[in-house]
């Protein structure tokens, strides 16, 4: 997994960026060791240090360790495919496991070379010569800088195999740090220095392995990334429309981080909003973990704050049965439901009737057994009919009518315009605009557009239906006279 730093506002490099910057830093890696692997062989020649010829004999092993580091990169960054849906990526874990199994190894045969030396007796020559001092400053630096490079790619890039190898040249480092404090002491006077030296060595050999075992062993658990988990939940809990979040389940593998978070939203949200939520959430948890995997699953549920009214329209919904005009009543301590439902207007009576039914009964199901539901069957034109533009006389009769029915309303209602009145089989259907005072609720301006088309309907039985617009009236505001007016 990939972060930006705060203080570098750079962007976070890509997947295929990643992958060049480990397959570099592994190849470099390779080459630095073959190079100081061989200096230290020549140079174990010329002193007969046990402790450097045990670096040597590391440095041999370090050869196939990151020559196989190499490999593990290069294929962990393998896209997923029909056997391995989340990719190649333990194969960097596969990798640190073996580098750990390696460390031990090398520990345990410095320890049973060096035991065998004190517990023998046997007689220590080790030269100390400036070429010897030399070779081990030198690799002392070049493990010193392999160290700090691979650390900070590993960091970077969240590459197990490449942190496992930086353990291994951090060994090197201190390794050779204890070799060059045995041939010190060895040429101060004390001859058994180099093999204590060499006990040192496979002491911190062993410890580093245990820290990299524990830290592979636990990638290959899918333990979670240290930290991810509580800023997922933190990210999760910012995005508008979450109610709660259910679970959050992360695993690294490759340098990546792949989970899960389950949501909860409210029932009543439309299924584009539901998605909507799940997007955001999404951006917004790759803006603070860019390349992480994370899959949303939303659960719908019941919400407190949820209305009754909320609840019929819900239960209608998911029954495909278009309903309107929905009232909710308290009656004596019961609840009272009506509402209009549509259905096809050529269906026969009695499977509209069942239809209704099966409303009701989904609806006393949610509220009680007690609950009082009536319905109104209403026929839905399920089809296209075809229409056209009435004659003009026709439009300005109906547009004077609806002005005159306003204006006896004394002025909730007025400048009806836009109107518009279509010749259909089933009758006249009109469509028109009016504007209304702004501040006036919707409840007045409803009951006022009735009592107008009522009237215009009563008065002309050829109108079978009307529908309103509604228009905030603009506000005219006279301006202020200049001063000294």
């Amino acid at each position: 997994m990939t972060r930006t730093d705060n203080a570098d506002e750079r962007p976070a490099p890509t997947a295929l960026q990643i992958s060049a910057i480990k397959r570099r830093a592994a190849m470099l890696s390779v080459m630095a060791t073959i190079l100081l692997t061989a200096a230290k062989v020549v140079a174990a020649m010329i002193s007969g240090s046990l402790a450097l010829l045990t670096d040597a004999l590391q440095g041999l092993v370090d050869i196939g360790s990151t020559l196989f580091t190499w490999f593990a990169v290069h294929a962990a960054d393998k896209p997923a495919d029909e056997e391995h849906h989340y990719g190649h990526g333990k194969l960097e874990a596969l990798a640190a496991l073996v580098e750990t199994a390696i460390l031990f190894t090398l520990a345990g045969a410095i320890l049973w070379e060096a035991g065998s030396r004190l517990w023998l007796g046997i007689a220590e020559y080790v030269a100390v010569t400036p070429v010897v001092i030399g070779v081990m400053l030198l690799s002392m630096t070049v493990d010193a800088l392999r160290w700090r490079s691979l650390s900070r790619v590993a960091k970077e890039t969240g590459s197990e195999a490449l942190a496992g190898e930086a353990t291994h040249f951090s060994t090197d480092f201190v390794g050779s740090a204890l070799v060059l404090a045995g041939l010190i002491g060895v040429w101060a006077g004390a001859p058994r220095a180099d093999t204590i030296a060499a006990f040192a060595i496979a002491a911190f050999t062993a410890f580093s392995a245990f820290r990299l075992a524990r830290r592979t062993i636990n990638t290959l658990m899918d333990a979670a990334p240290e930290g991810v988990s509580e800023r997922l939940n933190k990210i999760a809990a910012a995005v508008p429309g979450i109610v709660a979040i259910d679970w959050i389940r992360v695993r690294p593998a490759g340098g990546r981080t792949y989970g899960e978070i389950g949501i909860r939203v409210s029932r009543t949200l439309p299924l584009d909003r539901v998605v909507a939520i799940k997007q955001a959430l999404l951006d917004a948890v790759e803006k603070e973990e860019p390349g992480a995997e994370i899959t949303i699953a939303a659960n719908p549920i019941q919400v407190d704050d949820e209305t009754a009214l909320e609840k019929v329209l819900l239960i209608a919904l998911k029954l495909k049965i278009p309903a309107h005009h929905v009232t909710v009543h308290t009656i004596g301590g019961r609840l009272s439901v009506s509402l209009d439902m549509e259905v096809d207007a050529k269906l026969p009576l009695g499977e509209a009737h069942d239809i209704a039914t099966r409303l009701e009964a989904a609806i006393r199901e949610e509220f009680g057994g007690e609950t009082e539901v009536e319905t109104h069957i209403e026929p839905m034109e399920t089809g296209a009919p075809a229409g056209h533009n009435a004659a003009w006389e026709t439009v300005e009769d109906i547009g004077k009518a609806l002005a005159g029915e306003a204006s006896k309303l004394g002025g909730p209602i007025h400048d009806i315009h836009s109107v518009r009145v279509r010749q259909t089989e089933n009758g006249l259907v009109v469509n028109y605009h009016c504007r209304v005072d702004p501040a006036l609720n919707v409840a007045a301006v409803h009951a006022a557009v009735d009592a107008i088309e009522r009237a215009v309907r009563i008065a002309r039985p050829q109108v079978c239906r009307l529908v309103s617009h509604a228009e905030p009236a603009r506000m005219v505001t006279t301006p202020d006279p200049l001063p000294g007016l």
